[in-house]
């Protein structure tokens, strides 16, 4: 598939007070392309997505949608481009309408079928259509985040901006919808940039990732590279439990319990993980993760060997 660059982040540095909390990042997205930004809680990730939105003006650099420089309030009496959506983690909904004239409010008059017809589609995309006639007031959150996502689809923007975007949604909903809401952004060719904390959110969705710490990008790449080969602690937690073992990362799978071998460990703890159990072990005064098919008893001596 061939990507048009459409967003350009350029160097660009930010703080609400004289400290900042974004410097010298830089990045582009391409037409169509899903960007995941994960990082610790406060690592500039809904700052980012404020920027790039237009909420804020910027320190320090640019921010370009093809030839269209996104601008803060010192330029824009009114927030934002007609182009970009943002779904942030307050929805401003409508409390007192129901879901489909929450959704519908952002779609032409003038043609009442098609309004319809695509303020259904876009329900039916987040699974509301028990609650079309239900007002938002009496919707949970999960079902209010629900209908701010399926808003902001209804104006077909080039790129939509996700923040922590099925986080109050059970697990009963949120796989499928995440199926179905980024399997519909790529067949619009939107662009998306989600901020999250959730590996689930960008294993199997995400096209690039980048990885924010310490007010920089530390690390910028496809989630299946990042995941196979973490250089750093901090990118090897998002994805699974880990362990450190002669300065090296190996993740919990990746450590498998043998009859015999030099490394030997101590019992604490198993975790049941639905597949598998993780083994909590001691080994050289420090704990470590070992994924195995069976519980074992605390204070067993075990012996296991590294795979990658």
């Amino acid at each position: 598939m061939v990507f048009l660059c459409m967003l350009q982040v350029k160097h660009i540095s930010f703080g609400y007070t004289k400290t900042n909390v974004l410097s010298h990042i830089d990045f582009i997205v391409n037409s169509g392309e899903n960007l995941a930004i994960i990082g610790e809680s406060g690592s500039g990730k809904s700052t980012l997505l404020n920027l790039i939105f237009g909420e804020y003006d910027l320190d320090q650099g640019q921010i370009l949608w093809k030839d269209t420089e996104i601008l803060g309030p010192k330029f824009n009496l009114v927030v934002g481009y007609d182009f970009i959506k943002y779904v942030s983690q307050e929805f401003d909904l409508m409390p007192f309408t129901s879901v489909e004239d929450n959704i519908g409010k952002h779609l032409s008059r003038f043609y009442p079928k098609e309004k319809e017809k695509r303020t259904q589609e876009l329900i039916k995309i987040v699974e509301l259509e028990p609650f079309a006639k239900t007002k938002v007031k009496n919707l949970s959150g999960g079902q209010k985040q629900r209908v701010a996502i399926a808003r902001a689809l209804a104006k077909e923007p080039e790129i939509l901006l996700l923040d922590e975007p099925f986080s109050h949604i059970d697990n009963f909903k949120k796989q499928s919808l995440r199926r179905n809401v980024f399997k519909y952004l790529k067949q619009q060719n939107i662009s998306c940039i989600v901020a999250t904390h959730d590996k689930n959110d960008v294993l199997g969705f995400a096209d690039k990732m980048i990885v924010l710490d310490d007010k920089k990008i530390i690390a910028e790449d496809t989630p299946q590279n990042l995941y196979k080969n973490p250089k750093l602690p901090l990118i090897a937690s998002f994805f699974e439990e880990f362990n450190i073992i002669n300065d090296k990362i190996y993740y919990a799978h990746q450590l498998r319990i043998v009859e015999s071998s030099d490394l030997k460990a101590r019992v604490k703890q198993s975790y049941f993980n639905g597949q598998n159990w993780l083994i909590e072990a001691e080994f050289n005064k420090k704990l470590i993760y070992i994924s195995h098919r069976e519980s074992l008893s605390t204070d067993t001596l075990i012996s296991f060997k590294i795979s990658k």
